[in-house]
């Protein structure tokens, strides 16, 4: 079979700069670039970077051998039946490593063209590091002097990153290298005023190339694409801005079709993704691998998992988010045809990581929600800590070492529960809880 080329160069100017040549943003931006383009509400296209100077960057070399084309199969669950979707992704017009091609970036970076960059470095990469000039933060910094200085117009940035408050992070940190860099005036302001940082809040699972499927996708293809790229049929994407009208301007996903919220505050629909969708994740995973389940679709086939799942969603988690109720319960049925996805193939183990910090941001404020809306403890948010406890003195946690260190030397439940440098607080403090576990337990 041959390998998937591009025959006709992209027609599009670069409109958008995309730091991260990772499957997700291949499946999420670059996908709704395309959905825009195919009805002519952006006529851009994207250029790649991947962010991080080193290793074989082998993606961004395969995407260059193909053209910059490849394909993103939605694959899912929708009204009940299998579904499935392959979109040939054409907006991709390259991709360069940081460390080689550094000077197209900034070509890039001085066309006129250009409207948006958008990142996904993970939460890692999203830092401040003084003197640190790989970083993200920094080289973002070097590219928006340059625009400054040549008297272009202000950028939309839009981080992709898993981080609150996302946009005015990167701001913050980029304005830092800037004044450690002894920048003009001119340049500072430029930053903070005629470029727009806009925090966001992204979801869709993709579960990336599927290994071991590579003939049906040949076949389904009609061609053998290197970066072929596998996702769920859901996507929806909440943008905080105080300039609207701007970045729809900009970028007119809604138009297209795709779900997209640009509003003042975002606060209402963060909390319904982290407390619903991973906080349904953490709350259930290690339990479900010590019964000896290994994906999140086997999970689901569990009548015990199914039925605790349903329970923290439609009783604890959706009575307490500030949304309407209605609202909050439509996507709880989301979240559950979600990870029934038959295609998704997501492993517990890989959820599994961190997951005491997890649970510390995912479910920890809504159970002190819960109990004191309603003088009593969640059942199932409750049953989560003790599965998270039971993993993590079984040896089975993947964490910090400070973390594995601390439950290696088997410390009491009490203990557990009054280290606040895991917590962030004393939890022995919330009425009821260390009894409930310690009868658990």
């Amino acid at each position: 079979m041959e390998r998937l080329r591009r025959h006709q160069p992209c027609p599009y100017p670069v409109k958008l700069l995309q730091f991260g040549e990772g499957n997700f943003l291949r499946a999420f931006m670059d996908w709704m670039v395309e959905k825009m383009n195919r009805q002519g509400l952006f006529q851009g296209s994207v250029h790649i970077v991947k962010p991080r100077a080193g290793g074989n960057g082998s993606v961004c070399q395969v995407l260059n051998a193909q053209g910059g084309v490849y394909h993103v199969v939605e694959r899912g669950v929708v009204k009940g039946a299998p579904w499935e979707n392959p979109t040939l992704i054409q907006c991709v017009e390259g991709a360069s490593l940081p460390d080689r091609e550094w000077y197209r970036v900034e070509e890039i970076a001085l066309s006129p063209s250009l409207e948006l960059i958008v990142s996904n470095v993970t939460e890692a990469g999203l830092v401040y590091r003084k003197g640190g000039q790989e970083t993200y933060p920094a080289r973002l910094a070097r590219l928006l002097s340059l625009r400054a200085q040549a008297g272009l117009p202000g950028i939309i940035v839009l981080p992709c990153e898993l981080l609150e408050n996302n946009g005015s992070l990167l701001q913050n940190y980029v304005l830092k290298h800037l004044e450690d860099n002894g920048a003009p005036r001119k340049t500072l302001h430029y930053v903070q005023q005629d470029c727009l940082f806009c925090n966001t809040l992204v979801d869709r699972i993709v579960s990336g190339f599927p290994q071991g499927e590579e003939e049906y996708f040949q076949n389904l293809l009609k061609t053998r694409d290197e970066c072929l790229v596998c996702c769920e049929p859901f996507l929806f994407l909440a943008v905080e801005t105080h300039e609207p009208e701007r970045l729809k301007k900009a970028f007119p996903a809604d138009k297209a079709g795709v779900d997209m919220v640009v509003a003042t505050d975002i606060t209402p629909y963060r909390l319904r993704k982290v407390r619903m969708l991973n906080g349904a994740h953490t709350a259930s995973v290690l339990g479900a691998a010590m019964d000896g389940l290994t994906t999140v679709d086997e999970m689901m086939h569990s009548p015990k998992y199914k039925e605790y799942i349903h329970k923290l969603l439609f009783q604890e988690v959706a009575p307490i988010l500030p949304l309407p109720q209605a609202e909050a319960e439509s996507y709880a049925r989301d979240v559950l045809e979600r990870f029934s996805n038959p295609y998704a193939h997501h492993r517990l183990l890989s959820i599994a990581l961190n997951s005491i910090s997890k649970w510390r941001a995912r479910i920890l404020p809504s159970l002190m929600e819960y109990q004191e809306k309603f003088h009593a403890l969640p059942e199932t948010m409750t049953q989560s800590l003790k599965y998270l406890i039971q993993f993590y003195l079984l040896g089975r946690g993947i964490d910090t070492p400070e973390v594995l260190n601390f439950f290696a030397q088997k410390p009491s439940l009490e203990e557990i529960l009054q280290n606040q440098e895991l917590w962030g607080m004393d939890l022995t403090q919330i009425p009821q809880l260390l009894p409930a576990l310690a009868k658990e337990l």
